[in-house]
Formats: structure tokens, sequence, C-alpha cells
């Protein structure tokens, strides 16, 4: 038996996090498509980690048991790194909400129920919540503390009150934000921590697919004209969850942490500010 790493969703921030923190432990990785897993696990076993690919749609609160369950016949569940989901140039709102809100608030809590003492999760926000007006406090309570089999059903997502798939998306990651909080009291009953990480352009194959989208131009013209001046990388990203994950992130749970070259800051106070 050893330690074990739960992995939702085998893209590339996903892999530089577990190449970073996943050493001496068994790691099970779900994505949606099992050749996804499949292709991650072969590049980390070779490289002398120990990684099982399963499939695992994050939609599907039966499937991520099944990923618990099985990361469980290997020893105590660690750690928690969740990188799926879905753009807004690769689904529909419905898909967006089911997979990126629903299915994201479903791994929290049930990694949560399981989660060894000293163990600490890790999820993946984005930067577009930030550009997003702020709810009310009320709004940011129901996505905080709202039964996740309810979420759905909220009035600010059903579908004639999201504008667009983008819409959407920024409110998935703010919902995930405010889960994140919510879920980062529970487990410090356990003795537990939770976070996440909003990164900005981060060069991934769900960027390049961003980039040749409707919305490319103005993925282009953010990360040119944000302090950075280019996008991210994945191992960018990893840093800062290694810093989250190891034990000099001990003080911090329940917080979210943007990685964005600045493009936020520009967006407010710079040259990506919307001309009125």
């Amino acid at each position: 038996m050893k330690p074990v790493m739960v992995w939702a969703g085998a893209g590339q921030i996903g892999m530089a996090i577990a190449r970073r923190m996943g050493y001496g432990m068994k790691i099970i990785v779900g994505d949606r498509r099992i050749e996804n897993a499949q292709a991650a696990a072969k590049i980390m076993n070779e490289a002398g980690y120990d990684v099982l690919p399963m499939e695992m749609d994050l939609s599907s609160r039966e499937d991520i048991l099944r990923l618990i369950a099985e990361g469980q016949k290997h020893g105590e569940i660690k750690m928690l790194v969740n990188s799926a989901g879905v753009s807004p140039s690769q689904a529909p709102v419905e898909a967006i909400l089911k997979v990126d809100l629903y299915g994201t608030a479903a791994l929290l809590e049930e990694v949560g129920k399981v989660i060894a003492p000293g163990g600490v999760g890790v999820t993946i926000s984005s930067q577009s919540s930030k550009r997003m007006p702020q709810l009310t406090a009320e709004e940011d309570a129901l996505l905080a503390c709202t039964p996740t089999e309810e979420l759905l059903s909220l009035d600010m997502l059903q579908p004639q009150n999201i504008r667009d798939t983008l819409h959407a998306y920024q409110l998935v990651k703010r919902c995930n934000e405010k889960r994140v909080m919510s879920e980062a009291v529970k487990w410090g009953e356990r003795g537990a921590r939770l976070n996440s990480i909003s990164p900005g352009i981060i060069v991934t194959p769900l960027a390049i697919d961003e980039f040749n989208g409707p919305r490319g131009d103005f993925y282009k013209n953010m990360f040119a004209k944000c302090p950075a001046g280019r996008p991210g990388t994945a191992d960018e990203v990893a840093n800062v969850a290694e810093l989250l994950m190891s034990d000099r992130g001990a003080f911090i749970t329940g917080a979210d942490f943007l990685c964005d070259g600045g493009a936020t800051a520009s967006y407010y106070y710079g040259p990506l500010r919307p001309q009125a």
C-alpha cells in the first residue's frame, strides 16, 4: 500500500502537477476519453511514476465514486488534482454546467469524505471568473453551499439567464472558487486542505482550441497586452500547486490563486480594459 493521488482530467496542467507532486504515490488518472488517460499514464510510467488510467466522466457521480474506490484499493487518498473540464469553445452551455460546475462540486464533496489527515487537494479554476461582475453575497452563498444535487436547479444557472458559453464558463468558475471555500471547511474537519488555482492563458491543447475558435483573436490580444506579454506554461501553474500542496503551504486553505501573467490587472486597469 502507498499514498494515493486521485487525478481527474489527463491534460497538460494536471500532468505537470502530478509529475511535481506524485512521486512515490499511486496515481489514479481519470479522463472522459480513456485514450487520454492511457497516454498520460504511459508518459509518466516511462518516467518512473506509478500511474493507473481509468475512463471517468466528471459529470457522473457514479464515475467519480469508481475513481475514488479504485484509489482506495491501493492506499489512503492523500492528494486530489482536478484539472478536468471543458472550455467555452468545446461544449454547449449545458455541458459546461454539468461537467465543470456539477462535476467539480461532486468530486470535491466525495473526495472530502475520504481524504486522509494531512491530505491536500487543488482544483483548476480560471481567470475568466475574475472578469465577470461581482455576484451578490446571497448568490455567492448559493453557489458555495447549495447541496450538489440541487446546484443545477438554481435560478441563476437556468438557460434563460445565461447569455452564451463564455458567460456559463465564468459562472462555473466563480462557483468552483466559492465551492472550494465551502468544502475547505469540511476538509479541515479531517485535517486536510483544499485550494484552487485560476490560470490565465496557458498553452495546452484546450487553449489551442480556444486560439483557433471564435474568440481566438480575443485570447491572442489578451496575452499580448498582459504585463507578462506571453501565454503561460503548465509548469508555471505547477509551481503554484507545489506551494499549495506541500508543507510550505500548510497555512493555506480555502483560497484561490490567480496565475495569469497580469491579464486580469490589465483588464481592469490597463490596455485590456474594455472601451465604453
